[in-house]
């Protein structure tokens, strides 16, 4: 599934292609999504002006002249810039939105995102998804003082707590195991049971993270690549996810592998505690 870095990279991808281009049609070839696509979103769209892209969480926010289109990539989606005469229709590709001679492509093999339009910009960010959403983890707002307050207030293991989104969102579950490791911290830890000086250790880590994934084009996952096509490379450098068996790059102690709510997590005995 593509995670925050994934949909970071697409988001500037898009932007350095679209921005400031006028939408000169759109090609719907497939509605059923997880929130159905208007089938009517040419004429919604023409003739207006992409103005920027934002990010929430996992959600892309298109901003143009008088409406909004988010987004979400789902399982498996992918969304491509492509020049007109370069590009043929393969199966999956489900919708072109098209700018003069460029055509931004949605490609969702199992249609769990979804391209939701909204006819003012106001209300695409009062969308209730977006308004469930924990604070930006690369933003001024998720510092350590907001952080450990709010772990204060759950004795979930750690890597629950970062995973589930109602307090920082986009640490999905690579990131999550790669910042735990760098701050030295067990996943199984219980969140109220961690000091202030190991959750700053932790803030600092997860931001960390994050950012070099974005500037290493994030990870490529089965299918996962960027509005550029391109791969990304972060996986390469894993520290512990996926890395099970394997000798730990700092102390040569085994990593080993533990199931926490259903998701594979990743971890060294003896630096996590």
């Amino acid at each position: 599934m593509p995670e925050l870095p994934e949909v970071e990279v697409t988001r500037l991808g898009l932007l350095r292609k679209l921005k400031n281009k006028k939408c000169t049609g759109a090609v719907v070839r497939e509605t059923r999504f997880r929130k159905p696509l208007r089938a009517d979103l040419e004429e919604l769209l023409f003739n207006q002006t992409l103005q920027d892209i934002k990010r929430r969480g996992k959600y892309l926010i298109w901003l143009f002249d008088r409406s909004a289109l988010v987004t979400h990539l789902g399982m498996s989606g992918s969304m491509r810039v492509y020049l007109q005469a370069d590009v043929e229709v393969q199966k999956h590709d489900h919708l072109d939105l098209i700018f003069g001679d460029m055509i931004m492509r949605y490609h969702d093999p199992r249609r769990f995102g979804f391209v939701a339009y909204f006819p003012d910009k106001e209300s695409a960010f009062a969308m209730p998804e977006l308004q469930r959403l924990g604070v930006e983890p690369l933003s001024e707002d998720f510092n350590s003082k907001f952080f450990y307050g709010a772990l204060r207030q759950t004795s979930l293991p750690i890597k629950t707590s970062l995973i589930r989104g109602d307090i920082v969102v986009g640490v999905g579950n690579i990131y999550c195991s790669e910042s735990l490791f760098l701050a030295g911290i067990h996943p199984k830890t219980k969140s109220n049971r961690i000091s202030k000086k190991r959750v700053s250790a932790l803030t600092d880590a997860v931001k960390e993270v994050l950012q070099s994934s974005i500037e290493l084009g994030g990870s490529t996952l089965r299918d996962f690549v960027s509005a550029e096509g391109q791969s990304g490379y972060y996986t390469l450098n894993n520290n512990v996810y996926g890395r099970e068996g394997q000798p730990c790059k700092k102390c040569g102690t085994l990593i080993k592998k533990v199931q926490i709510d259903g998701r594979s997590t990743f971890y060294c005995p003896h630096c996590q505690y």
